[in-house]
């Protein structure tokens, strides 16, 4: 059967920075090909993605990951009622999410104590972070007044009430939540698969991590003769790397996700082309924020490669098996970076015999990226996306 694969290839330099660190604040990084590469975790380019987001998307087209998902619910019962008191409002939220979802949500452990008379002064929470849409909650919060005016203590016991609950948790799905997928422990059958697949960031080259020694001076000392020492000396560790960054969307898997769309008066189509064009945006133009005050890595990708594949995803990571080195006939990491790339995209599709009408686009920056002429012909980022989901838009129409 025929699919439709979204493939995102893209080559970024950073400077010296520190985007994603592990728990003892050392740079990620990964071996790969024998060397020590610079690594950026996929969980970290897709929150920076989600919340690119933000940018592109209207509100009502995305959701809402957090534990707090009882306060989240009440503002919106509250918005439908506003006779309902704040406390009441947290516990019809608790007793509908665990009707729709299977999930235990009360006060945490730790703040228990804090519960005052009349409905408490803490909130609850779910166990583990809830991934709910603007939609999903709208509806949640209708029948949580319904509850609420009924007077029926046992509301929620009915099945039909029951079943209604998780229908609305199981549909309209955000963007969001179609592209990278939900998972909740307690209510398996409403979990939702992942449309989009992220690799791991690794550098094209190797990387040894650097310290960076620092101090700061006490601005303010009375005397001369004031210790003449810093107000704080520290550490913190960096690298600097080409990478290479790579994702793929199961589009038919994000059209199912997204089910009927998120607008009742637009195409079928036109959710799953907004989706594609915000994610390729987002993930290209999105950074991670680890230590950005102290580094200012703001930088964008030097070559793109986005392809429409029609069986499945193809990383082009090998490409950088061998380590791209730095010469003076050899060039720098992205024009060694590129022509690798390219040479192993080409190689690969020949091999397989995967290449042949395949759409692809390319955008490149800079003369270093020459070797991109192989493969297509240079676009604007906007013009790019157009075309994309122009024609993602096209054969879901065909589907």
């Amino acid at each position: 059967m025929t699919r439709t694969i979204l493939e995102v290839h893209a080559l970024q330099t950073v400077p010296p920075s520190c985007l994603n660190r592990d728990d003892t604040g050392t740079p990620k990084t990964a071996v790969y090909g024998g060397v020590r590469r610079a690594r950026v975790s996929s969980q970290s380019w897709k929150r920076a993605t989600r919340q690119g987001f933000h940018d592109l998307l209207d509100p009502s087209e995305l959701g809402v990951r957090t534990r707090r998902v009882a306060e989240l619910l009440a503002e919106r019962i509250r918005k439908l009622d506003g006779s309902i008191e704040q406390g009441d409002a947290w516990t019809l939220a608790a007793e509908t999410i665990q009707t729709a979802t299977g999930s235990k949500v009360e006060v945490p452990k730790r703040q228990s104590g804090r519960n005052g008379e009349g409905g408490g002064s803490a909130a609850p929470e779910s166990k583990y972070l809830m991934f709910l849409s603007a939609h999903q909650l709208d509806g949640l919060a209708e029948i949580a007044v319904k509850a609420h005016g009924s007077g029926n203590k046992d509301y929620f016991k009915d099945k039909a009430v029951k079943d209604q609950a998780k229908r609305i948790a199981n549909a309209r799905h955000s963007v969001d939540i179609a592209l990278f997928g939900r998972m909740i422990a307690d209510a398996t059958d409403i979990n939702v698969d992942a449309a989009a697949q992220v690799a791991h960031a690794i550098s094209v080259h190797r990387v040894d991590n650097e310290s960076d020694y620092y101090t700061a001076v006490d601005d303010y000392k009375e005397r001369e003769d004031d210790d003449q020492g810093a107000g704080m000396i520290g550490t913190v560790e960096f690298n600097s790397a080409t990478l290479y960054r790579y994702a793929a969307v199961d589009v038919d898997l994000l059209r199912r996700n997204l089910g009927k769309g998120l607008r009742e008066d637009e195409p079928l189509t036109e959710p799953v082309r907004r989706a594609v064009e915000a994610f390729i945006q987002s993930f290209l133009t999105s950074l991670p924020t680890g230590k950005i005050n102290t580094f200012g890595h703001h930088t964008l990708p030097d070559a793109v490669v986005v392809k429409l594949r029609d069986s499945r995803p193809i990383s082009l990571v090998a490409a950088f098996e061998e380590p791209c080195q730095t010469g003076p006939e050899t060039g720098g990491h992205i024009r060694q970076a590129t022509e690798a790339l390219v040479s192993y995209l080409t190689e690969v599709e020949a091999g397989y015999g995967v290449g042949d009408g395949h759409p692809t686009w390319v955008l490149r920056v800079g003369k270093n990226t020459e070797a991109l002429t192989r493969v297509g012909g240079s676009l604007p980022l906007p013009d790019l996306i157009a075309a994309v989901g122009s024609e993602v838009a096209r054969r879901q129409d065909e589907a």
